[in-house]
């Protein structure tokens, strides 16, 4: 983003995960002028045009050849792509080598807006939750730490008192993504059913469940189809995803129960009573953790590098892990208890000849390693 051509860059990703941080750090690095301006509840598609009309003026009486104009939470602003695309044009058309900087954490809107207005006009860019390497870089964590505390930078500096960490992502995060990410800027007709989903996806992360029996678990009444659109609507707030059933029919695999990964393990926890000292000692909850926090790093991997995340099962068979990518398959099997069974990787090879098996943990790569590693490297 520092290179003189003009550009519309759009960073897109959850809340709380340094987008903002990154824009500031970015502008305090260049060698020409920059407009920093925050979106509110209250703004609307005017006040992108005034923010722009600010960064033209300033350009113009600076005499710089570039200017960096940076929209942040452009989420929020109804129509935003509409007059971003008018205004960006008329730029074009002028000369004006002004450079725009979007930043967003709902995934969903700004895709929206991106492909229906401003197609062949920008680069996107998502950026996800910390992974264990980022935050060993930047707070020393290792990883048994990492798999409880998750990858929330701004949470790090709380974690000697668990009980302010749990309220802090519940109240501050988890909340806040669902009321100005999800419900505020979409509609949403069972509010409280969604939450329950949320609240059963963090309790059953890693496991296969069928909506059927998502809807005998929640109090609130709804709907196959509502489940699945609100666990859309989760998964593109950057909080909880149904893994679809890898498989050469994409209709089929659409409609199979789906396998429910958080994308940052920091959600499991603050959802369970036990501390960290205590949950390291049983073997079954640990590896269950170990596991989605392998399916987390995959999940926000496969979103930033652009390829595919699934899970295998045919009968009795199964495999925790299925990522792909222009035709080139890996399926992944996470072990980190006693058992080096293997049927169900066998039975997948035996269905995709030409797939690479992978085993993380046990005699396989060990899992902390496997979180260092960049899985988009495996293909």
């Amino acid at each position: 983003m520092l290179e003189k051509r003009r550009f519309l860059q759009v960073l897109a990703g959850p809340r709380q995960v340094g987008k903002t941080t990154m824009a500031h750090q970015l502008t305090a690095q260049l060698d020409f002028p920059s407009h920093f301006a925050a979106a509110d509840a209250m703004a609307g598609a005017v006040w992108i045009e005034q923010q722009w009309e600010s960064a033209r003026l300033r350009q113009q009486q600076s005499g710089a050849s570039d200017y960096l104009l940076v929209l942040d939470e452009i989420q929020k602003i109804p129509n935003w792509s509409e007059t971003v695309k008018r205004l960006w044009d008329e730029d074009t058309l002028a000369g004006r080598s002004l450079k725009v900087l979007l930043l967003g954490s709902s995934r969903l809107l700004l895709q929206q807006g991106l492909t229906e207005s401003l197609a062949g006009r920008f680069e996107l860019t998502y950026i996800g939750h910390w992974s264990l390497a980022e935050m060993q870089a930047a707070f020393g964590w290792d990883a048994d730490r990492f798999v409880w505390y998750g990858g929330y930078p701004g949470s790090a500096d709380l974690i000697g008192d668990e009980e302010r960490w749990k309220r802090y992502i519940s109240e501050s995060l988890v909340e806040t993504s669902i009321s100005k990410d999800i419900l505020m800027l979409t509609r949403v007709d069972k509010p409280a059913l969604m939450r329950q989903l949320f609240d059963l996806g963090c309790l059953y992360s890693g496991q296969i469940l069928s909506f059927n029996k998502m809807l005998g678990q929640l109090q609130d009444s709804g709907n196959t189809t509502t489940l699945a659109s609100y666990l859309t609507l989760l998964g593109q707030a950057g909080l909880l995803s149904g893994l679809e059933k890898h498989g050469p029919h994409p209709i089929a695999a659409r409609g199979s129960s789906p396998k429910l990964q958080v994308h940052n393990t920091a959600l499991i926890s603050a959802r369970r009573y036990e501390t960290f000292a205590q949950i390291r000692e049983q073997s079954d909850p640990w590896g269950r953790m170990v596991e989605s926090a392998v399916g987390a790093h995959l999940l926000n991997s496969a979103l930033a590098h652009d390829f595919k995340l699934s899970y295998w099962r045919e009968r009795n068979y199964e495999v925790d892990f299925v990522i792909e990518k222009r035709g080139q398959i890996v399926a992944i099997e996470v072990k980190t208890g006693g058992d080096l069974k293997s049927a169900g990787m066998a039975a997948f090879k035996t269905a995709f000849p030409a797939a690479k098996v992978l085993l993380v943990g046990n005699t396989g790569i060990p899992w902390e390693e496997f979180l260092i590693m960049e899985p988009a490297l495996l293909f």
